[in-house]
């Protein structure tokens, strides 16, 4: 355990043997040098030392060298400087990189207008596959990266659950965070509509490489999931929940008709269409009992190509993926 010693003259001091050969030591020394403003100064002395044998010069040192002398302090502003040097240059030199902005460094304005025009280029996964490939960022600070701005949309995701926003403000944010539909998705297509009169929330492509449908309702307003009343002593969904599900499966009817139509094809990025199905996200979940969740899940397996998740169903499936299940 370090231990803070006082010299003769009453200055404290922390020693630290950086190397103990046969002959030579080298030692590390702070030094609290105390000052009128009541703030004192730390200093740091490094010295390497030549080991005196003989009878009488036990345990005696001395300077090894005076050309150049083998023993420097550094006053305050000399050793915070140095500090800083280590930390901000250690790491990129010893890996051997040639050119570096360090973190902490003084970015001015058109540094950082740089750097956002560099990452704002919207052919984002280019950009990272760029970005590897050339070693320029690291792929596990790529990866940290993405769980920030994750956890970001997660709050922002509870935020907007707070505030009762149309299907607009969600559609954006389901586009810009599509991860949260989970694994089978790799992207949004560009392309909405199915024919001249269905338009679906979002067509994507599933990991397999085929075409589903998301339809997304807002969250809150008149939209209820459940009835109020139990039909013979069941929860039934509500007549507007009933009607999301009706035009959910209309999508997937017209999909399935557009299957074979050239011009459907080149509008989906040839996307395959094969029995596709869609997601329905719907309503909220947080406040259910025990028999609302177990009829959800009957009203669920009833249906072979459509999922129901409600917006507390999505949030949750969004806290597990970035790790913040509670």
């Amino acid at each position: 355990m370090p231990e803070i010693q006082t010299s003769r003259d009453g200055i404290d001091y922390l020693l630290r043997v950086l190397r103990d050969l046969p002959t030579v030591i080298t030692k590390a020394f702070f030094w609290k040098i105390p000052r009128s403003s009541g703030f004192p100064d730390i200093e740091l002395k490094l010295g390497r030392y030549k080991k005196v044998r003989g009878p009488l010069s036990v345990g005696f040192e001395m300077v090894e060298t005076d050309h150049p002398k083998s023993e420097l302090t550094l006053d305050n502003q000399e050793f915070l400087n140095l500090v800083d040097f280590i930390q901000e240059n250690y790491e990129p030199f010893k890996k051997g990189i040639k050119q570096y902005i360090p973190i902490e460094g003084n970015f001015n304005q058109g540094d950082i207008n740089h750097l956002k025009a560099l990452f704002e280029n919207p052919e984002k996964q280019q950009l990272i596959d760029f970005l590897v490939s050339n070693n320029v960022i690291p792929r596990d600070l790529i990866v940290a990266l993405q769980s920030i701005n994750r956890a970001k949309a997660v709050e922002q995701f509870e935020e907007m659950l707070e505030n009762d926003l149309v299907e607009h403000e969600w559609q954006k944010w389901f586009v810009e965070n599509d991860w949260v539909l989970g694994s089978e998705f790799v992207r949004v297509l560009d392309e909405r509509e199915i024919d001249t009169s269905n338009i679906s929330d979002f067509l994507m492509q599933a990991y397999d490489g085929f075409l589903d449908v998301v339809e997304i309702k807002r969250p809150e307003g008149d939209l209820k999931f459940w009835m109020d009343a139990l039909d013979h002593g069941n929860h039934v969904p509500t007549s507007d929940l009933v009607k999301a599900i009706t035009q959910a499966t209309k999508y997937i009817y017209e999909v399935e008709r557009e299957a074979n139509s050239v011009k459907f094809l080149e509008r989906v990025d040839n996307v395959r269409t094969i029995k596709p199905r869609c997601i329905l996200i719907y309503g909220r979940s947080f406040d259910w009992n025990d028999k609302q969740n177990e009829a959800y899940r009957i009203l669920n397996a009833a249906y072979h190509n459509l999922t129901i998740l409600t917006y507390d169903h999505v949030l949750e499936r969004a806290r597990r993926i970035v790790g913040l299940n509670r």
